[in-house]
């Protein structure tokens, strides 16, 4: 059994977006270069990764099996491009704290990373809001922290912002929203809306809902992503949130499709930040360039996405 990581890849952004017409722009090639990568990889491995329906690719059981695989390929692969060209050894302990988003979504798979390219470093970690991590790192309570840097109000708070995260409008297949490319805010204020409100997310919702003069219809606020995820995918709600947090099913099982809406909608922004005046020990200058160069490198070609 043979296949590229091309196909792996392929198969990847079908899986994710559900369509194979969606995964060939995002990829920058035909559709029929997907079709024929995709038939090519389930011929190789003797079984069905999809079914295929009239609103799209849904995975089969081998599928959703196959595509745990893939996702740990193409990580090993993003690794190796990634390894810094030196490793300098490097001691001490560090203490991160970060806020619920960036710690679930975000953090650990880098954890994991930094503790294999420096297992003489230790991060001792912490989950806070970010009232209490703004105030902690000015009281020198914590050296750095991981949250959403445009969240951030004090000015004796210095940011890095890593990536930005697109916010989107999040529906079922069976949603009168599903088979249109853009979706304005009038129409979704006609919508049940699921709120999320941990990390200030409900805040940051109103602010661009009333920057375009809209309201949205609260059927439910929750501080759960995976109530969010599945109140949607069962068609009860839709809701707006950013591509960091976003999975293509809910814990049931049922697939959730993405939409753009047609009015802008700020990005949730990502980052590091320390008190500005802080000296920059040798572990936090470690943990800094580390996520400069996997995020800010202009050489490194998936560091301006994050999905």
């Amino acid at each position: 059994m043979r296949f590229s990581l091309r196909q792996i890849k392929y198969f990847a952004a079908t899986a994710e977006l559900g369509q194979i017409s969606r995964a060939a722009v995002e990829l920058s090639v035909s559709q029929s270069a997907v079709t024929i990568s995709i038939r090519d990889l389930e011929e190789g491995l003797g079984y069905k990764l999809f079914i295929r329906q009239s609103h799209g690719m849904e995975l089969t059981d081998n599928g959703r099996h196959f595509l745990t695989r893939a996702y740990a390929i193409l990580a090993a692969v993003d690794d190796a491009r990634n390894m810094p060209q030196e490793i300098a050894p490097v001691s001490g302990e560090l203490t991160l704290a970060a806020t619920y988003t960036v710690m679930g979504y975000f953090l650990p798979d880098h954890l994991q990373r930094l503790s294999l390219l420096y297992p003489a470093l230790r991060i001792r970690m912490l989950e806070l809001d970010r009232d209490t991590i703004e105030s902690g790192l000015l009281a020198q309570n914590y050296d750095m922290a991981m949250l959403l840097t445009s969240n951030v109000r004090n000015p004796a708070i210095q940011t890095e912002t890593l990536f930005s995260s697109q916010r989107r409008l999040w529906v079922s297949p069976q949603h009168r929203f599903a088979a249109k490319r853009q979706v304005s805010f009038a129409d979704i204020a006609q919508e049940p809306f699921i709120m999320l409100t941990v990390d200030e997310a409900a805040d940051s919702a109103l602010r661009y809902w009333h920057l375009h003069g809209f309201e949205p219809n609260v059927a439910l606020n929750t501080k759960s992503i995976e109530a969010v995820r599945s109140l949607v995918a069962n068609d009860l709600g839709v809701a707006i949130l950013s591509d960091m947090v976003y999975r293509p099913w809910s814990l049931e099982g049922k697939r959730i499709e993405t939409i753009k809406p047609v009015e802008s909608i700020p990005s949730m922004n990502v980052g590091l930040a320390w008190r500005a005046d802080a000296s920059m020990s040798p572990a936090m200058n470690t943990v800094r360039q580390y996520f400069k160069q996997r995020y800010l490198d202009p050489q490194n070609p998936h560091g301006s996405s994050h999905r």
